[in-house]
């Protein structure tokens, strides 16, 4: 028998692990993937941590705080309900976290990160409202991977020397309950599949299996997979009607089951309708996963249109507010939207998110990011690879061109060639002078104040419609899913909590299944780096408390 059985060995039950073991506990690592596997989602993630007031911002010129930060997280998370009590505790927990013991901590078990500071989510509308008042998205030198390592190292050393054991291909099926408490777990083996990480593999039983131990720790990630269970907890009143085409963001084993499980149990969850989708998805054209998206992390610059041709105003602009934008896109009756883009701009603000679209970050070596981001000619390779094949791209060298092809891709929603160009023409003359009453304007130059957006992330304001920038660029957007916001209901250690609000004994909870903490840390919006922040803190946290 051992200690603690871990349920899901993504990156917070990598942490949960790790933190268990730590302490003298005999821990047992279950997941329903194979070995290949191991770190979850988090492996395919951009390393994107939020911290606050560290050595990397006060390099690039940022003056950021507790007071600051804790502002903008309120304002952006909008707790409203009674059972948002253990959420914020947990955001406050993790927001001094965040200024404190978080990046020695992370520093010290090897992590590295790159100088720039990304501005993230940036509001744009009240000082007090939603949004990063100052860059805060710390990308990991190494992506998702290099935030993975770490953990994995530790897990491995423990199972290495015995006080550690794995359990992969081990899908838990239901917890075991005896008077009261959570006493171990079971489910069935599947047959081993070797297929690469991220792909789908078999769900064929081979048999069965039952574990004990005195505390049961569930890691077991979110439900952005199972697109069904996306829509039937889709918060209707709030953005309108659910998307029938989606792009999935996560590989199709991140299906909700284990929440589901632990429901029948008897374990209490919170703000399920609370969940985080992006805009800006497209169709994977070299997929891995079922459905593969791609989440484009776009600058400021694309003129952004919805699907009846009508450009958005701020503050859905290019990186600003995702829950705002997306609700203004579904309030069309169509579930995508339009960048319009010079060359110039794709060269200089698009990225890719995922560490597999983002080679020279993933490798770690300055050389690599020179060559692909400031010395190249064009825009990154992976970025020019779904201009050439992506089926959401369309190139051309005049813009009526370029709306004869947006309308060939989607011609259930054809697109008024004379109100795209006089609204792109009234764009354009917004740049002859160094004054603006064109809110993206404005924010383009506000941007290129901070320097590390002027150096990799911000083009120089021009005329997109100018041919000497040009090829011209549309951009089919699609919804990509990817984050639950909420989940188990727990306490500041991770005790999930009954309906009632009462301890469920024996049962613990971290990472996405938790909302990242307490049931939903992040409130309505995150202002991300949170998600791998929240799996991490959260993780430790648990394996700390059993």
């Amino acid at each position: 028998m051992v200690d603690v059985i871990v349920v899901g060995a993504g990156l917070a039950g990598l942490v949960a692990a790790s933190e268990a073991v730590a302490r003298g506990r005999k821990v047992l690592l279950l997941d329903q993937e194979g070995e290949q596997s191991l770190g979850g989602q988090a492996f395919w993630s951009l390393g994107g941590l939020f911290m606050i007031d560290t050595p990397e911002q006060r390099r690039m010129g940022i003056r950021d705080s507790h007071e600051l930060a804790t502002m903008d997280w309120m304002g952006s998370a909008g707790f409203d309900r009674a059972e948002d009590a253990n959420p914020r505790k947990v955001a406050d927990a993790y927001l001094d976290f965040a200024a404190g013991e978080m990046r020695p901590w992370l520093k010290n078990l090897g992590m590295r990160w790159f100088p720039v500071v990304g501005w993230a989510e940036r509001g744009g509308a009240l000082a007090d409202g939603h949004g990063n008042s100052v860059p805060r998205f710390h990308v990991t030198w190494g992506t998702g991977p290099g935030v993975v390592a770490p953990f994995e190292r530790l897990v491995h050393a423990a199972a290495a020397d015995g006080r550690l054991r794995f359990g992969f291909r081990h899908r838990v099926t239901d917890l075991i309950v005896e008077n009261g408490a959570v006493a171990g777990v079971c489910g069935e083996v599947l047959r081993p599949d070797a297929a690469d990480r991220g792909r789908s593999t078999t769900r064929a039983s081979v048999g069965q299996f039952e574990h004990r131990a005195g505390a049961v720790i569930v890691t077991s990630g979110g439900i952005g997979g199972n697109h069904d269970m996306v829509r039937a907890h889709w918060p209707v009143d709030r953005l309108g009607p659910a998307p029938q085409r989606m792009v999935a963001g996560v590989p199709d084993y991140v299906d909700g089951q284990m929440q589901q499980a632990a429901k029948a149990a008897g374990a209490g969850a919170i703000n399920e309708d609370r969940m985080w989708h992006y805009t800006e998805g497209l169709a994977n054209w070299d997929p891995i996963w079922p459905n593969h998206g791609i989440r484009i992390l776009p600058g400021p610059s694309s003129v952004w249109f919805d699907a009846l041709g009508q450009r958005m105003q701020a503050p859905c602009l290019p990186g600003f507010d995702t829950l705002a934008t997306l609700r203004r896109i579904l309030s069309t009756g169509h579930e995508h939207s339009w960048f319009i883009l010079s060359q110039k701009i794709i060269e200089k603000e698009f990225a890719l998110s995922g560490s597999e679209q983002n080679p020279d970050l993933t490798a770690g070596k300055w050389s690599a990011v020179i060559k692909a981001r400031l010395a190249g000619k064009g825009a990154p390779a992976p970025v020019e690879a779904f201009k050439s094949h992506g089926e959401d791209f369309i190139v051309a060298n005049s813009l009526p061109a370029l709306i004869d092809g947006m309308n060939r891709l989607t011609p259930d929603a054809p697109l008024d060639p004379a109100r795209i160009t006089a609204q792109m023409q009234a764009r354009d003359a917004q740049i002859d002078n160094p004054f603006a009453k064109d809110a993206q304007v404005i924010a383009i130059r506000q941007a290129r104040a901070y320097r590390g957006d002027r150096l990799i992330r911000t083009a120089k304001p021009h005329k997109i419609l100018d041919p000497a920038n040009g090829p011209l660029i549309a951009v089919r957007l699609n919804i990509l899913t990817r984050k639950s916001l909420g989940g188990l209901h727990t306490d500041l250690d991770g005790q999930v909590l009954r309906p009632d609000g009462s301890a469920f004994p024996g049962l613990f909870a971290a990472g996405e299944v938790a909302g990242f903490g307490g049931g939903g840390y992040h409130g309505y919006n995150a202002l991300e780096g949170t998600f791998l922040g929240g799996c991490i803190f959260s993780g430790r946290m648990a394996g700390r408390a059993v």
